[in-house]
């Protein structure tokens, strides 16, 4: 058997006095083996990204490994210089990151931040670093090349941002890759194509890789061996085959347990129900310049779409990024205005209502956001956030306070709580606070935009079974925008298609998934990762 290009032995890394535990990882041992990809799996908190970050020399201001070593070709990593590191780092090992629109430069082409990785090691001339630029592009499959290395990050979809970091990370052919969740903001068909990539490679370089997830899908697509972290101590580890199929820890099995099913549970029909949001024929075309003479860019973003959601039920809308899915969400609140089309909220003409009263009326349809850190006012507490929607609307504030109290319970929350801080509250208690402040005006209508795409899989789980209860018992009308298919299944009484700002299916959950009618559904259907092992009933 070969060595491990990396050895982590009893690697502690400690927490700043007050938090919720001593260490941030505590006595971790992993092996990373050449042409080998180990995935690290966990909810967050659980001393993955840390794991990797001591492992790139890269750990936030004041924390340091207090215990362990890691060694790499021949040296300690501990303890490391910055002067040392930058010879390792970027040459022998590299990052992708999670998010490549904050990891890129917004003002330097994608060519010159592929070439600055030569630059930055003294290597090649300026010609040959742009050639090498070029070249990488195209081994990572990025479309026309010789363009996209010319473009800025704004100018490329969010899979092909990924394509260019990874390109990034490849260009001094590190001997270990670590990728920090690089997949979680893809839709479906974008993600199988990265992930499906990364393998190509890793086989290709005969690369190691440390591949960091919280999606059980994931894993059972790429990991060829899998570590589980718990609060910052590994539970599990073994062969991806056997810990997907035989888990032996309890942790294990509840993170497996919360991945959400293929098979859509049994939803009654809700036909006779009142309309609570019609929308027909709405349609949207941006048009912007690429340059002062090139011809104007035009883009359909909605084209005819119609629908309905009636009282009590979740209709998603799922489809690719640029499918037009939170567009046309915009358009039926008036948050983006339409070309044309008809909106009703319940018997009242949307569309037409003059600024003066759309501000009224607005309290009837609310939003739940995507990201609950950034959606939330750091300065503000949680009672303050929740309270500022009625106050505004003219209740009294003795009693939106004492209802925010009230809200708080409702999602499960303890009253108590409002008089903290959103920086106090883990990811998915802010995201139970963002469904408090939606809940706050008594809408009809909640929007959710990709609301729990930013949660891990058990916190996941807990946010789609209180929003599903919260619309059974308020008889709510929802509108749930996804590119998660296993997301739309569990939680969605129908589910419209989208493809190119137009709705190219509808059916009910159940039926769509059991018999997929467009060409691109089936495409989607089929790119969901590790659709092998979790495409049974799950939630069942």
């Amino acid at each position: 058997m070969s060595e491990p290009v990396v050895a982590i032995r009893d690697l502690t890394i400690a927490l700043p006095k007050g938090a919720d535990r001593p260490n941030a990882v505590e006595g971790v041992s992993l092996d990373l083996m050449p042409g080998r990809i180990l995935c690290l799996v966990g909810e967050s908190g659980s001393g993955k990204s840390m794991s990797a970050y001591a492992l790139m020399g890269l750990l936030p201001h004041g924390f340091s490994p207090s215990g362990g070593t890691i060694r790499f070709e021949g040296r300690d990593l501990v303890g490391l210089r910055e002067s040392e590191w930058r010879a390792i780092r970027g040459r022998r090992i590299a990052m992708i990151f999670q998010e490549p629109m904050t990891a890129l430069n917004p003002v330097l082409r994608i060519g010159d931040q592929i070439a600055e990785m030569f630059e930055a090691h003294g290597l090649l001339t300026r010609r040959e670093r742009w050639d090498r630029a070029v070249a990488l592009a195209t081994e990572v499959g990025l479309p026309d090349p010789e363009r996209i290395v010319r473009s800025y990050p704004h100018q490329l979809s969010g899979g092909q941002r990924q394509r260019a970091m990874i390109a990034m990370a490849l260009a001094l052919e590190p001997a270990v890759l670590v990728a920090d969740e690089p997949t979680t903001a893809l839709d479906v068909t974008t993600q199988a194509q990265i992930l499906k990539l990364i393998r190509d490679l890793q086989r290709r370089r005969n690369m190691a890789v440390l591949f960091i997830t919280h999606d059980f899908g994931v894993v059972a697509d790429i990991a060829d061996h899998v570590a589980v972290l718990q609060r910052g101590r590994v539970v599990e580890e073994g062969p991806a085959a056997a810990v997907l199929r035989t888990p032996r820890h309890a942790y294990t099995r509840s993170l497996l347990a919360a991945v959400p099913g293929l098979v859509p549970p049994q939803r009654a029909a809700l036909d006779d129900a009142p309309p609570a949001l019609a929308v027909e024929g709405l349609a949207k075309t941006y048009v912007t310049r690429t340059g002062l003479i090139g011809p104007p860019r035009v883009v359909a973003a909605a084209k005819g779409v119609s629908f309905v959601v009636r009282r009590g039920e979740t209709l998603g809308l799922v489809g690719e990024s640029g499918s037009g899915k939170s567009t046309t969400a915009r358009l039926a609140i008036r948050l983006v205005e339409p070309d044309s089309g008809a909106i009703h909220l319940g018997t009242t003409d949307y569309a037409a209502l003059a600024p003066a009263r759309l501000r009224q009326e607005r309290k009837r349809v609310q939003m739940i956001f995507q990201d609950p850190f950034a959606s939330l006012n750091p300065r503000r507490t949680v009672e303050q956030i929740i309270a500022g929607g009625p106050i505004a609307h003219g209740t009294p504030a003795s009693v939106a306070r004492a209802r925010a109290r009230e809200l708080l319970a409702l999602v499960g929350l303890d009253p108590r709580a409002g008089d903290r801080y959103p920086n106090a509250f883990s990811g998915g208690q802010r995201q139970r606070i963002g469904i408090a402040r939606a809940l706050a005006l008594e809408p009809d209508v909640l929007v959710a935009d990709e609301a729990v795409s930013a949660l891990d899989v058990s916190v996941q789980a807990q946010v789609l079974a209180l929003l599903d209860d919260l619309k059974r018992r308020l008889h709510l009308a929802m509108l749930f925008i996804t590119h998660d298919l296993r997301v739309a299944a569990q939680i969605c009484d129908r589910i419209a298609v989208m493809r190119k700002g137009e709705i190219v299916e509808m059916q009910p959950a159940a039926a769509l998934f059991a018999d997929p009618r467009h060409p691109y559904t089936r495409t989607l259907l089929e790119a969901i990762p590790g659709r092998s092992v979790f495409g049974r009933d799950d939630a069942a």
